[in-house]
């Protein structure tokens, strides 16, 4: 792995036992030394943080910023500056080049994050579209650092380092303020596991003082700290697309069950005509939740069958910590997407009963 960056909170996750592995040309933390379980189970019950520092992060300023952003991705970002929004950049036949968040940052700057096994390929793709506008584009992903603190004690931490008041702060809304003794910390009202919690951009010299601050505060709030395996198992119970296996060019927001970011009312952007057509027409297939009902976990690739027939794949799958089973997800036709279906999914060759059901799998317990 010597060929692969790490994050400035490499040193200080090596202390607890982390085991590394390559994602995204990094060396991300996978477990540390509680194990996948505690650490699912940590940010379900408690509270977990987690080194996010791979993901890309891109600037996009100037006069025509936001003509810019609305061209480029399917939402609608003109909101008020404060508020962020979650949405997908598409190619002209609605294939997805990306799942990102924009946060708007004034009247004529955006802050994107987007996925960091894409950053190359996504500033190439804005930077291409932006040369129609009078813009900026700036690839600021080898400044920041990122940590996501989530679970239901994460105000409760957030209130130790920070007189900024997340537990009041509406989802999808962002502030710049002092967390830890650290100034000009982006506070995000975001996060990718179901749970309460933020996620806090830093500059890369003051990451580890960061680090320091939550990692005293946390003590007393049993924080856990959290690789890469609980963040799939903490996103597919909640049935959050991950790029690359449930969402990519080959797929388009439609079928992908990401209709609601779509919004064809704001007027022209990349893809616009394609996904019109998709949602007027109607989808041959749809991307779908199961269960497993017999034995047998399902993973990515995994054929899904119905009587005898390849009729689909699985793109993730696990076993629930949460649930206590295994569920998984996959395309599937419209015609087998209904709530109830009963599908095979392939597992080392034997066909074992799956059906789909209403997601998201895990729902929180409300206070």
């Amino acid at each position: 792995m010597t060929d692969l960056k790490r994050t400035p909170f490499y040193a200080l996750e090596a202390e607890h036992q982390a085991r590394f592995v390559p994602f995204a040309g990094y060396e991300l933390p996978v477990t540390f030394e509680a194990g996948l379980m505690e650490e699912h189970h940590a940010v379900r019950r408690r509270v977990g943080v987690f080194d996010v520092s791979h993901m890309g992060e891109v600037v996009i300023d100037g006069k025509d910023a936001l003509p810019a952003v609305q061209w480029l991705v399917t939402n609608n970002v003109d909101v008020a500056a404060g508020k962020a929004v979650y949405t997908v950049m598409c190619v002209a036949d609605g294939g997805i080049v990306d799942d990102l968040i924009v946060y708007r940052e004034g009247e004529q700057s955006f802050f994107l994050c987007v996925n960091g096994a894409c950053r190359h390929g996504d500033v190439a793709h804005i930077k291409e579209q932006a040369k129609r506008f009078d813009c900026r584009v700036r690839d600021l992903s080898d400044d920041w650092a990122q940590l996501a603190i989530q679970g239901p004690k994460a105000d409760l931490l957030l209130s130790d380092l920070s007189s900024h008041e997340t537990a009041t702060m509406p989802s999808f809304t962002f502030a710049d303020a002092e967390v830890g003794g650290v100034k000009g910390v982006r506070i995000a009202r975001t996060g990718y596991t179901g749970e309460p919690g933020v996620e806090l951009y830093v500059k890369n010299g003051d990451a580890a003082r960061l680090w320091r601050a939550m990692a005293d505060a946390g003590k007393k709030h049993g924080l856990g700290y959290c690789g890469l395996g609980c963040r799939d198992t903490l996103r597919l119970e909640m049935k959050y697309p991950l790029y690359g296996n449930d969402i990519d060019r080959d797929h388009n927001p439609i079928e992908a069950g990401l209709a609601w970011v779509v919004k064809l009312k704001k007027g022209e952007f990349l893809g616009r005509a394609a996904l019109q057509a998709a949602k007027t027409e109607g989808v041959t297939r749809q991307w779908v939740g199961f269960e497993m009902v017999g034995r047998g976990i399902p993973r990515q690739h995994y054929e899904i069958h119905k009587n005898g027939a390849k009729v689909g794949e699985v793109t993730s799958g696990t076993h629930s910590p949460s649930l206590g089973r295994p569920i998984g997800c996959g395309y599937v036709p419209t015609a087998l997407a209904t709530v109830g279906s009963e599908l095979d999914v392939v597992v080392r060759g034997k066909p074992v009963l799956a059906r789909v059901v209403t997601t998201p799998f895990y729902k929180r317990e409300q206070p």
